[in-house]
């Protein structure tokens, strides 16, 4: 029994708790822990079919059948493959991308003076083409320049949007007439094309005090485990501060934060030891099977996403933008990457995945996984650059 409690334990603490299989994502809805027998280690396999319980959550959260869910998932990855290629043929008319959920396919934005030429090769890597009025240059300088203007608390988060051609401007509901608030959004809208929008809450991490479930905890805080990088695990910043000791779902120890970064930035590692040690897998609470993690491609706007945390495990949705400033009331996060998925306190710091492609750690957000919400995550590969970590892949 000690041995099997042991395997758990490694495995809860330092697995990704989010994923999909090579080709999908995946949702929980029980909130209760499972038994010992449940966490034991499954073997993750790969294969072009996403598995069943995968499948059954992208039809309860986007809506789709079992099939469009399969034709979708396997879209979805080759438009991550096709990204890089069209940004590259775009040049400098390059005026961002996103996936088409109805069109199943990658489109590229390109500004009126793109040549024929240039349109021919972004066609060429199997992008649609848009026209659209503003690069993407562009728009990330205007973006900057409202990072530089100190945002009061009714103003939720900022982001390009590409589609649109602006840079989204979130303002909680009943603050748009707020004085702070009136004179953000007109120094944002000298700084570039900005439209306002409005949404329901501000936005919070989603940290917990120590209650049961399978966390880690860190003081008396506690946040979910992101992936599994050799010698530690990423996860949120707001969860501790360098030097800080960390406890496994048992209580036994696993580690210290070795590094963290909150606000500016919402990410940490912590290195590992005690007995527990990495594996390159993503925990399936019951609702899909351990999977392989392979990589961290990014995946493209519009994309499904799934998120895993000890709060409310599996669930699913979309991405809705990137590179936002998430305005919590601790101060503002930058470059973060917004999405439909709904969470809870207590999952902060767990994984997103698209595919079998690591994409970020839990932020924060605002709602719940019973009225819905919008969710923030860390990009992964900005969290492995910064410390120099290598991600533990299949």
């Amino acid at each position: 029994m000690r041995r099997s409690r042991l395997t758990y334990a490694c495995l809860s603490a330092l697995l990704v708790l989010g994923g999909w299989t090579a080709a999908g994502t995946g949702q929980a809805t029980a909130d209760d822990s499972p038994t010992t027998a449940d966490r034991a280690p499954a073997a993750a396999s790969a294969s072009a079919s996403a598995s069943g319980g995968l499948l059954q959550a992208m039809q309860r959260d986007l809506g789709l059948t079992k099939e469009r869910a399969q034709a979708r998932l396997d879209a979805e990855r080759t438009a991550t493959a096709v990204e890089p290629k069209a940004r590259e043929a775009a040049g400098s008319a390059f005026g961002g991308s996103w996936f088409d959920a109805r069109g199943e396919r990658l489109t590229v934005g390109l500004t009126a003076d793109a040549s024929p030429a240039t349109v021919r090769r972004v066609e060429a890597t199997g992008a649609a083409v848009r026209t659209v009025e503003h690069t993407a240059r562009e728009l990330d300088s205007a973006k900057a320049r409202i990072d530089r203007i100190d945002a009061p608390a009714g103003v939720s988060s900022w982001h390009v949007d590409p589609a649109a051609g602006t840079v989204v401007v979130n303002v909680v509901k009943g603050e748009r007439a707020d004085n702070d608030v009136r004179r953000f959004v007109s120094r944002a809208r000298a700084a570039g094309p900005v439209t306002v929008r409005t949404v329901a809450s501000a936005p919070s991490t989603f940290a917990a005090g120590t209650v049961g479930g399978d966390p880690y905890y860190t003081g008396n805080v506690r946040c979910s485990i992101g992936f599994s990088v050799h010698g530690g695990f990423v996860t949120a910043g707001h969860c501790g501060q360098p030097g800080a000791g960390v406890r496994g779902w048992d209580g036994s120890y696993i580690g210290t934060f070795q590094g963290s970064s909150f606000p500016d930035n919402d990410y940490a590692w912590v290195s590992v030891g005690s007995g527990w040690w990495t594996v390159p897998v993503v925990l399936g609470w019951g609702t899909v099977s351990d999977q392989l993690v392979r990589g961290s491609g990014e995946a493209p706007v519009g994309a499904s996403v799934c998120r895993s945390g000890s709060t409310t495990h599996w669930h699913c949705g979309t991405v809705l933008a990137k590179n936002e400033t998430v305005n919590y009331s601790q101060g503002a996060v930058h470059q973060m990457t917004k999405t439909s998925v709904c969470a809870e306190p207590g999952d902060s710091g767990g994984s997103f995945i698209s595919g079998d492609q690591a994409q970020g750690v839990t932020s924060g957000g605002w709602g719940n996984c019973s009225s819905g919400g919008e969710t923030w995550f860390q990009p992964v590969n900005e969290i492995l650059g910064r410390y120099g970590l290598t991600l533990h892949t299949a």
